[in-house]
């Protein structure tokens, strides 16, 4: 399908040259009837559409492309085919109709698919769902801008018979063909912002595809309208156009092989203070007009005045341009200035280091290794990575890696110095990063030790020292049985050695508790909630409580800590549930992998968010004790909790608790 296209696109040109030959136009005559412009931008748009489905035959910008070469290459070929059949005295209805051709066709290609393809570029997509009513106005309207051109009564040359389809009232609907005309400007416009609001999104490729485009938009509008001005004739400027789909297709198509960044940014610098001379002096020379100063002087003095304010001007205009281009490699403070707002707001800080690089520097690829390892990264790595050692204190701690951009065999002087600058904040980070993890590995290694020796205590006073008190107890019974009421002294002392022993046992029951809820040991931690839950049954506005829990019937074992932790923080969460939340409906969900999920939802009445007060901290820091990670806000149905408690002791340090939103 592609090669039929770009076949027919040339086919199309070479029958044009040949119909203007045998019309016996001149170059002169075949400008001024627009079929050179109209061959050309038809030749390229077909072939630029042609290229980009053959790479990909749905992309919606190529069949714009063709819709829009096709309405060029036929008005090409109509112009001198109308002329040639009048030569040769054929039916005026033939005439006519090959006219009608010629004015209906070219006002698509400028109305509709040129105007659709900047709004869907580059991926044939709008820029946002509240983008599509523009789409759709942009397609409704066209044939008003096509009916202006077309309708417009006239012929294409003298002699000729008037084309189909003219409006004899044409004329006295003026105001119409001007909001035509207004309204094809808009579609034009619009597709430009569409395009700047692309550009401010866009990650690293699709800015390198959007360059393309600026550096011909920057040719035509900067460079060939201002000489087609000066020239007095639209051609130019119409053979400037095909540089805008031809930029569209590298983009699309080759855009990952080159880089011109360097290119553009001269380009758009260089235009910019052109068009600053330009304004400066029509300014300067008015001015002086007004105060009668001949022409020769306003030349001179102009001139003068234009020259003295270009050296100033250039290096200001091209560093604002390259830092829309490059970032702010040529302000290392600033770069230094982003990483570190994003460090003192972020949760992960080697991920938002990484990630406040990559945009600063508008690289395509940066991430941090330590000990060959990458644990951060933001972008895609290209086949070129260049790796800057940290170090902090005089001892390396990693290395920062970086993609050059695409099109750079190396890192320019300018992008090494901004990375050096900014990678003894990273180096400092990795250190604090690598110190938290340290830090919350022996926290966790603290409350692992301290749980499963609470856990032995319990055993050995339960087992051990419980029974021998029990035992104590029950021979100062018998010893009183036995001695009856002759003894009543050494009686007494033995009913008081049994009470002390039976309040010595029952506070050391207590203690064993307090160490350890008893039900763990007893029913497991599944049917240990299950047993607390059926003892809530009202809320807290005296509604009945229905409380469910799902859980597996093969709960693994679990370590002492997480299992205490577990057990602690879901009875919280459901007391929290009874106090707060006026619920009628609550469950408990336990899963269990890596990590033990824990999830209480209700539908209980939620405000705004969450603000923890006791219960919550006392969660939380339960859960990060263990390196886990601990949730609570307010959900779709009502309050909703989520702790995830590692099974195994992780290796790096744990995200922060946090309430939801």
């Amino acid at each position: 399908m592609a090669a039929t296209l770009a076949a027919l696109s040339v086919s199309g040109t070479a029958l044009s040259a040949s119909l203007t030959y045998g019309a016996r136009f001149s170059w002169a005559d075949a400008f001024n009837a627009f079929i050179v412009t109209n061959a050309l931008m038809g030749l390229t748009f077909g072939l630029c559409g042609a290229l980009i489905l053959w790479h990909r035959p749905r992309h919606v910008i190529g069949w714009l492309f063709v819709g829009d070469g096709a309405g060029h290459l036929l008005s090409a070929m109509a112009a001198p085919l109308s002329a040639v059949l009048h030569a040769a005295d054929a039916p005026a209805w033939s005439v006519r109709l090959v006219e009608t051709v010629f004015t209906y066709s070219w006002p698509w290609s400028i109305a509709l698919f040129l105007p659709l393809a900047l709004l869907l570029f580059p991926d044939g997509r709008a820029v946002s769902r509240r983008w599509r009513p523009a789409v759709v106005i942009v397609a409704a309207t066209a044939p008003l801008f096509v009916l202006a051109m077309g309708a417009s009564p006239g012929t294409l040359a003298a002699g000729l018979p008037e084309p189909y389809l003219t409006m004899p009232i044409y004329d006295r609907l003026g105001w119409l063909w001007t909001l035509a005309e207004l309204r094809t400007t808009g579609a034009l416009a619009l597709g430009v912002v569409a395009l700047v609001v692309r550009y401010r999104r866009a990650d690293e490729t699709g800015r390198r595809q959007l360059l393309w485009l600026l550096l011909a938009a920057t040719v035509v509008f900067a460079i060939v309208v201002p000489w087609s001005y000066v020239a007095g004739t639209p051609v130019g400027v119409l053979l400037a156009i095909p540089l805008i789909p031809i930029a569209l297709t590298v983009a699309i198509v080759r855009h990952q092989v080159l880089d011109i960044r360097l290119v553009v940014s001269r380009a758009v610098a260089w235009a910019g203070l052109m068009l600053f001379a330009i304004l400066l002096y029509v300014l300067v020379a008015g001015v002086l007009a007004d105060l009668a100063v001949e022409a020769t002087g306003r030349a001179g003095i102009s001139a003068v005045v234009v020259a003295l304010a270009l050296a100033p001007v250039l290096p200001r205009l091209q560093r604002v341009v390259d830092r829309v281009i490059y970032g702010d490699s040529h302000e290392p403070g600033r770069v230094v200035s982003r990483v570190g707002a994003r460090l003192a707001v972020g949760h992960d800080p080697l991920h938002d280091v990484a990630g406040s690089i990559r945009e600063a520097l508008r690289l395509p690829f940066v991430a941090v290794s330590t000990g060959g390892v990458t644990v951060a990264e933001s972008g895609t790595p290209s086949p070129l990575v260049v790796q800057l050692p940290l170090a902090y204190a005089g001892e390396p701690v990693g290395s920062l890696d970086v993609s050059p951009r695409v099109g750079e065999r190396e890192l320019s002087a300018r992008d090494r110095q901004a990375l050096e600058v900014v990678a003894v904040i990273v180096a400092v980070a990795v250190r604090a990063v690598e110190l938290t993890a340290h830090l919350q590995a022996s926290r966790e290694r603290i409350v692992v030790a301290r749980e499963e020796e609470r856990r032995r205590l319990r055993r050995d006073l339960h087992d051990g020292l419980g029974p021998a008190l029990t035992g104590m107890s029950l021979t100062a019974d018998a010893a009183a049985n036995i001695l009856g009421g002759d003894h009543a002294e050494v009686g007494e002392l033995l009913h008081s050695l049994r009470r002390d022993t039976r309040t010595t046992l029952s506070e050391l029951r207590r203690v064993v508790d307090a160490l350890r809820p008893a039900a763990l040991d007893e029913l497991g931690l599944v049917d240990a909630l299950t047993q607390y839950a059926s003892l809530l049954t009202r809320s807290s506005d005296g509604g009945a409580l229905d409380v469910g829990i799902s859980a597996p019937a093969d709960l693994p074992e679990l370590p002492a800590a997480v299992e205490v932790a577990g057990y602690r923080i879901a009875v919280e969460a459901l007391n929290n549930v009874v106090r707060h939340s006026s619920a009628h409906r609550a469950r408990l969900t336990l899963t269990c992998s890596e990590q033990l999920e824990i999830e209480v939802v209700d539908n209980g009445l939620t405000g705004g968010p969450w603000v923890p007060g006791v219960g919550l901290h006392s969660m939380s820091d339960r859960a990060t004790e263990l390196g886990g990670v601990f949730e609570a806000g307010p959900g779709p149905e009502g309050g909703i909790i989520r702790v995830s408690l590692p099974v195994r002791s992780p290796t790096r340090a744990s995200p922060m608790p946090s309430v939801l939103p």
